[in-house]
């Protein structure tokens, strides 16, 4: 029989409105016995993702800073890995990688960018990982793809943590089976259309669930079935090294489960029947939520929950029972 792994929990945070209330935030998140604060990269509404960490670190002792995630195209990689490599060192090795492709369209268009097929996006991650990877390792790089060409470049600074935990997530097989093989964290998550906005459902002004139902189609538990039995093939020895990641999107800690179900229902127009059954969903009291996220353990191995900014007080009895 497998071993379990020990839960771990993140906040996920955008920003605030200003320096005080956001080292405030980081203080509350590792008081409340979550493990990381991470941030997602977005151009518009939010904080800069690696000084925003720093600064988070700066106002707390064993807090860890992870990203969900970084957009690879909006930055090169020699200059993503000085940076991340150097939060890691003035952090004293509490980094966590968390890198994507990128694939909401519009966020390009605001800045300029090309938007390439999914799979020049992919394939230019999957170099960017192995030059990031490189540039953080004792000797210099040379690395010549078909995206990036790196001349004998030794990376400075060099990180404390000999390998910083890499967390790549998505929903389609390919980038699974790639994090499969090369991620120390796999984040399980639903499949992105083409453009497609990401699954955020913390904005509270949406009426219908970014990248619509064929979205939601990909985030039933069925679905993850299918994705972990990936992710356990593609591994093969190293799946028990793997850490499985998932974003609880739609959380709601009440203690009325049907009217948690039924309002968050009604706001994402989606069916109550998936939001009792996806692990995507945590709607219910905090023991409900104990027992869901242990039988989401035993049937996927997932053990890595991140949730909102906006439910790390409601969801802390939950984080200080499996933590």
């Amino acid at each position: 029989m497998t071993q379990l792994r020990p839960f771990r929990f993140g906040v996920q945070a955008r920003s605030a409105r200003d320096r005080t209330a956001w080292t405030e935030l980081a203080r509350r998140t590792e008081a409340g016995g979550y493990s990381v604060l991470t941030m997602p990269e977005h151009p518009n509404d939010q904080f800069a993702a690696v000084p925003g960490l720093m600064s988070a670190a700066d106002a707390t002792t064993t807090l860890r800073l992870g990203q969900l995630v970084l957009t690879n195209d909006f930055k090169h990689p020699v200059v993503l890995a000085k940076e991340l490599a150097t939060l890691d060192v003035l952090s004293e090795g509490r980094l966590e990688i968390g890198l994507g492709a990128g694939h909401v369209r519009e966020e390009y268009d605001q800045v300029g960018m090309p938007f390439d097929d999914r799979r020049t996006r992919v394939d230019r991650l999957f170099e960017s990982i192995t030059v990031i990877r490189g540039l953080m390792a004792e000797e210099s790089l040379t690395f010549h793809g078909k995206h990036y060409t790196i001349e004998g470049l030794d990376g400075f600074p060099k990180p404390v943590q000999a390998r910083p935990p890499l967390l790549v997530g998505g929903g389609g097989r390919r980038i699974l089976s790639f994090a499969a093989r090369h991620a120390d964290i796999v984040g399980v998550n639903g499949t992105t259309g083409l453009g497609s906005q990401s699954p955020d459902w913390t904005d509270t002004t949406q009426s219908t669930p970014p990248g619509g139902h064929e979205l939601i189609g990909t985030m039933t538990a069925e679905a993850v079935d299918a994705k972990v039995a990936l992710i356990r093939e593609v591994a093969g020895d190293r799946f028990t090294d793997l850490e499985l990641n998932i974003r609880a999107y739609m959380t709601n800690v009440v203690d009325d489960i049907a009217d948690g179900i039924d309002t968050m229902s009604r706001r994402l127009h989606v069916s109550e029947s998936f939001l009792k059954t996806s692990p995507f969903a945590l709607i219910g009291p905090p023991s409900k939520l104990i027992e869901d996220l242990l039988s989401y353990r035993e049937r996927w191995g997932i053990s890595y929950v991140v949730v909102s900014a906006d439910d790390l007080d409601t969801f802390a009895p939950v984080v200080a029972k499996l933590a």
